[in-house]
């Protein structure tokens, strides 16, 4: 490990990106809150304010992947799809199969210039996550309960809003249909559904849930004219996935698929031709992922979309304006500072520490649902 590794590591300059990264995210969500005053008077510059506002803070998990570890991203795309790709309204697809598929998305949804109109599809707890659940949902991202009759209603709702943005600011919605990651534990009860109702086995992802899927395809037609199916492979022989080893500064390599399909292609007279429609999707993305285990590559041509400098200005900024201060006053304190004074502080480091730590916990594979737990009894129920 060289200097600079070691350097990356210290729990102290981790402490201080840490640090950036939440006094920076009260300011912004701050600044969020303050924005709704525009929302009764003028919707449009409202989305516009916190757009912004988003890029601001989320711009900082792209510095830490682009700049900080120096993670790649090589981009399998027709070259037809890659111009349409920032200049139009998307659903974007994928399977949630590592700790950061969603950070590689969103490094690419930088160098688009399309991070800060970026919304999710997530569990109704994520909204109250510290400053980037705080941030979600400010910028109107999609919040489900898992009960359906609700969820239902709420995803018609939130799309309706989804469709109404100004000329130039496009949005893009992540989906995950498979509604958890992938685990060990998931498969085995995804490979029992399929097996009992007759589908097509997945090796490699779980199968999808298509209620929300197929509400959303009736509610996006015509306003959204794309879904972006993408698909996320990391080297074996690589550092693992995770957004501690990209915090810990450790180069990352991401084969990243991306098909772009017309959302009027999808079937949409019955709900079950859109989920057979789903399913086949999900098919062909395990078929796909399959080969680029046995290749180490994706089929198709392949692009690194460059680097933007955006997010390094973005991040250079927070530092200047949030550690120039702090440091002063640290330096104050255990100069000329009381014992108490100095045990508070450092009271407080540790406390920082473990809520950044689970911070980052919060996006690793282990902390996800018991979506699997729960369809295997559903499936043993019917059996019996």
């Amino acid at each position: 490990m060289g200097l600079i590794q070691q350097f990356k590591s210290l729990l102290v300059v981790q402490l201080v990106i840490g640090y950036i990264f939440v006094v920076s995210g009260l300011i912004v969500t701050f600044l969020m809150l303050c924005s709704c005053v525009i929302w009764p008077f003028n919707r449009h510059l409202y989305r516009k304010v916190n757009v912004h506002l988003a890029y601001a803070h989320w711009s900082q998990f792209t510095f830490l992947a682009q700049w900080w570890s120096g993670t790649e991203v090589i981009l399998y795309a027709k070259e037809e799809d890659v111009r349409h790709v920032g200049k139009e309204h998307v659903l974007t697809i994928m399977n949630h199969k590592y700790d950061i598929d969603w950070l590689m998305a969103w490094i690419l949804a930088e160098r688009f210039q399309m991070l800060g109109n970026t919304k999710i599809y997530g569990k109704q707890f994520l909204k109250y996550v510290p400053l980037i659940g705080w941030a979600w949902y400010f910028t109107e991202s999609i919040f489900l309960k898992r009960q359906w009759e609700h969820d239902k209603k709420i995803i018609e709702t939130d799309l309706r809003q989804a469709t109404d943005y100004p000329e130039g600011y496009y949005v893009t919605l992540l989906l995950f249909p498979e509604g958890t990651r992938f685990t060990e534990e998931k498969h085995r009860a995804s490979l029992e559904v399929c097996r009992a109702k007759g589908y097509p086995e997945l090796k490699h992802v779980l199968l999808p849930r298509p209620k929300g899927f197929i509400v959303s395809m009736h509610g996006l037609r015509g306003h959204f004219p794309t879904i972006l199916n993408c698909t996320v492979g990391f080297p074996r022989d690589g550092p693992a996935p995770t957004l501690m080893n990209v915090v810990s500064g450790r180069p990352l390599l991401a084969h990243f698929h991306a098909e772009r399909i017309p959302i009027d292609s999808v079937p949409v007279e019955t709900d079950e031709q859109c989920a057979a429609w789903l399913r086949q999707l999900f098919k062909r993305k395990d078929d796909l992922y399959d080969s680029f285990l046995q290749t180490g590559k994706f089929p198709g041509h392949s692009v690194i979309i460059p680097r933007r400098t955006n997010d390094l200005v973005m991040w250079l900024f927070w530092a200047v304006v949030l550690c120039v201060p702090l440091f002063q006053y640290l330096g104050g304190i255990f100069i000329a500072g009381t014992l108490l004074q100095q045990l508070t502080v450092v009271g407080v480091i540790v406390l920082a520490s473990v809520v950044v730590r689970w911070m980052i916990g919060v996006t690793e594979i282990h902390k996800g649902s018991s979506y699997g737990r729960e369809s295997e009894k559903q499936v043993n129920k019917k059996s019996e």
